[in-house]
């Protein structure tokens, strides 16, 4: 394997890049020495070792470029793979503007081993297979759920996604039921149940999909399955390889560190005994070995082909030097195999503000502080959309929704319903199809595709200027970033009339290809992985959150060293996400009051030993209130969380309507159990005796209460005030 190092002043034709994107490290500038390196490496196998922020997609993109203009491969005859739709997504989107189809019309397949792997079987199926048919699953969750009610479990909710999870993590590691107890037991899983008992619903569970055939006559597949299907006609019928392979010479594959056994072993179905390959990776960014992922292939990659080129990216073109350096202080500590493979980040953007640690009595406090300095930057000018909140675990984001729509400010969670489902990006684009059937009618008119969208986006919602209402604002922020993601498409000629932005908004909804949202950005740390803002909150760093509790074992079982490292990459890719301001926090308890916490492990040689303590006083910023912080029946100032979402102190007394509590919570139930959640994710207890005790009767009081954000109002405001207002 050679590993190819730049001096200065070495010569590499330059390339330079057109694109245009926010988001994209080193945008307008031309490749650097070690990108061209890269780009203009022989065909053969190239692994790239790209840490955060030094351009990998320019890079990939560039390559595919290069290898095509040089006459090396077809645009038709590249296949490149990542992680997520949105990856492959803008991966398309780049390529498109890089190269385009070639004279048979084929472009280059982007996408994500999954979507690759059902094109690939839809097309081969009936030379494999015959006439049998297959329906794909959609989800596991209800087929899990029978199997383990056929068992005799208790099927609830939560156990069902935990068994879900293992037949997932068992088939990506090759694992079946009969070897899954004891390779469970070596790798130290944490299982919900006996492992031996998870054998049997993962037996009961694939037995079940093939009995769907014999009833329906087609059969079931998960998605698993399409990749094992897939590797397996290619692997057992040498036609169906040999046309393949004829049709596809060159690979791509991003996030490698991040390839399951499943995943490698469609690879090399792919590949033959072929070594036409490119791999991009950072094994100090592997956080996903909870789905059997890992660094392995990445590491061995030099092993497998020893003549690999291997080129190194470092020039970080994302952060600030100050963020690089704290970055490079964390990672630097690192132990196990993977640091072996350590990046050392060079910042190359100008210096910005130092990353600022700060205390906090409980985290109530914590959010309230965090959405106050939110609030100074969105002040000083800084779009929300560039602002993220990041978490360990998805249960920390209700404190910081209820803040920041307190505090007025639009806020998306990452992870929710996809962007092209939700009802005014539905109506606004069914208003935008009927404008182009009109088109087709009586020709296409003067007004600029824009303008088209605008005035049939304002049909639906989009008003001139934001409104204040939440359910109307978190709207109005959807529409605005259609409209921008128009304006954007418009500027960088990918579309130039209304169908073709129609195809492309189709193409996005496909790839779940989502605009960048105006909104605050709240996220768990892996749901961040691959994207960047300018300012990011790094939120509840204690010992058991970051890192989890599980990594830290007990008495009986001890460290997880394995897992303590993971988590401490995680912590890294938080930190990379961050342009040029980071704020890390922590609170020294959960509520006023409890049990004192310990600051994350991971901050020991980074924060300073006494850092700031946060001296608010707990008000919950609010548009036109700022000063909501008092108890509503003695003006004293709220403390700890369960004062905050009762507004009122607990020791001062409550009139509360046990009636309306006893309704409220019968609601609950049944609401939690038609959208098959737990009781506490439609709303807490506290939430409900607030609502017993003030008794609200229009959307204002309502939302006065703290537990009741934007997304709760939307879904459940109008049941609620039914409620009570038939209590009179």
């Amino acid at each position: 394997m050679v590993d190819v190092t730049v001096q200065t002043g070495d010569s590499v034709p330059s390339v330079r890049t057109t694109s245009r994107r926010s988001g994209d490290s080193g945008r307008g500038l031309p490749l650097d020495p070690e990108q061209q390196l890269a780009v203009h490496a022989p065909r053969g196998p190239v692994c790239v070792l790209a840490g955060a922020g030094t351009g990998k997609t320019r890079t990939i993109t560039h390559r595919i470029a290069h290898l095509v203009a040089a006459g090396h491969v077809a645009p038709g005859q590249v296949l490149a793979v990542t992680f997520t739709t949105r990856a492959a997504g803008e991966l398309r989107t780049r390529l498109r503007a890089l190269v385009g189809p070639d004279s048979g019309g084929a472009a280059v397949q982007a996408s994500t081993f999954h979507a690759a792997a059902l094109r690939q079987l839809r097309y081969f199926w009936p030379r494999v297979i015959g006439d049998t048919s297959w329906t794909l699953l959609d989800s596991k969750f209800a087929l899990v759920g029978r199997s383990a009610t056929r068992l005799g479990l208790d099927a609830n909710t939560d156990l069902v996604r935990d068994l879900a999870g293992e037949i997932e993590w068992a088939k990506a590691c090759l694992i079946g039921p009969e070897d899954y107890p004891a390779e469970a037991a070596r790798r130290r899983r944490r299982v919900p149940v006996e492992v031996t008992t998870i054998a049997r619903v993962y037996r009961s569970y694939e037995a079940a999909k093939i009995e769907a055939a014999a009833d329906s006559g087609a059969m079931l597949l998960d998605f698993d399955d399409l990749l094992l299907h897939t590797a397996a006609a290619l692997e057992d019928n040498a036609a169906v390889a040999a046309e393949f392979r004829d049709r596809y010479r060159c690979f791509v594959v991003d996030e490698y560190q991040d390839v399951t056994p499943l995943q490698q072993r469609l690879l090399d179905a792919w590949l033959g005994d072929r070594d036409d390959l490119t791999v991009v990776g950072d094994a100090n960014q592997t956080i996903y070995s909870f789905t059997g992922a890992g660094p392995r292939y990445l590491l061995d990659f030099g092993r497998r082909f020893p003549d690999a080129t291997v080129v190194r990216l470092e020039r970080d073109y994302r952060s600030t030097p100050q963020v690089v350096s704290l970055a490079n202080r964390v990672i630097a500590m690192a132990r196990g195999r993977e640091a072996g493979m350590r990046l050392e980040l060079v910042a190359s953007t100008p210096d910005g503000p130092e990353p600022t640690f700060t205390e906090y009595p409980d985290e109530a406090a914590e959010a309230t502080g965090v959405v106050a300095r939110i609030r100074r930057l969105v002040d000083e000018g800084i779009e929300p959309g560039s602002i993220a909140v990041l978490y360990r675990i998805n249960a920390q984001s209700e404190l910081y929704e209820e803040a920041l729509s307190a505090a007025g400010i639009a806020f998306r969670v990452r992870g929710d319903e996809g962007f092209f489902d939700r009802p005014e990006i539905r109506r606004g684009i069914a208003t935008l199809q009927r404008v182009a059937e009109s088109q087709q009618i009586h020709g296409p008119g003067e007004a600029t595709v824009p303008a088209l969208v605008r005035a049939a986006l304002a049909e639906v919602g989009l008003t001139p200027h934001e409104p204040s209402g939440r359910a109307e604002q978190q709207r109005w922020v959807s529409l605005d970033a259609l409209l921008r993601l128009t304006n954007d498409l418009v500027d960088a000629g990918q579309v130039t009339d209304l169908p073709g932005l129609l195809r492309e908004f189709a193409e996005r909804a496909r790839g779940r290809h989502a605009p960048d949202s105006r909104g605050v950005t709240l996220a768990s740390l892996h749901a961040a992985k691959g994207l960047e803002w300018d300012a990011v909150f790094l939120v509840g760093l204690i010992d058991g959150t970051l890192p989890i509790s599980y990594a830290l074992g007990d008495a009986a079982t001890g460290e997880d060293q394995a897992g303590i490292e993971e988590e401490r990459r995680l912590f890294y890719v938080g930190i990379t996400r961050a342009r040029s301001r980071l704020h890390l926090s922590w609170a020294l308890t959960r509520a006023g009051g409890g049990r004192t916490r310990r600051r994350s492990r991971f901050l020991a040689a980074i924060a300073p030993e006494r850092p700031p303590v946060a001296v608010d006083d707990r008000r919950t910023p609010r548009r036109g209130d700022p000063a909501r912080s008092r108890c509503r029946i003695c003006a004293s100032p709220l403390v700890g969380t369960e004062a905050v979402l009762l507004g009122r102190c607990t020791k001062c007394p409550a009139d509360v309507d046990a009636d309306l509590l006893e309704q409220l919570r019968e609601w609950r139930t049944t609401t939690a159990a038609g959208m098959g959640v737990p009781t506490f994710v439609v709303l807490g207890d506290a939430t409900l005796r607030a609502i017993a005790e003030q008794r609200p009767t229009d959307v204002r009081a309502l939302v006065a209460i703290a537990g009741i954000g934007a997304k709760k109002l939307d879904r459940f405001g109008e049941d609620l005030l039914a409620l009570v207002r038939r209590r009179g």
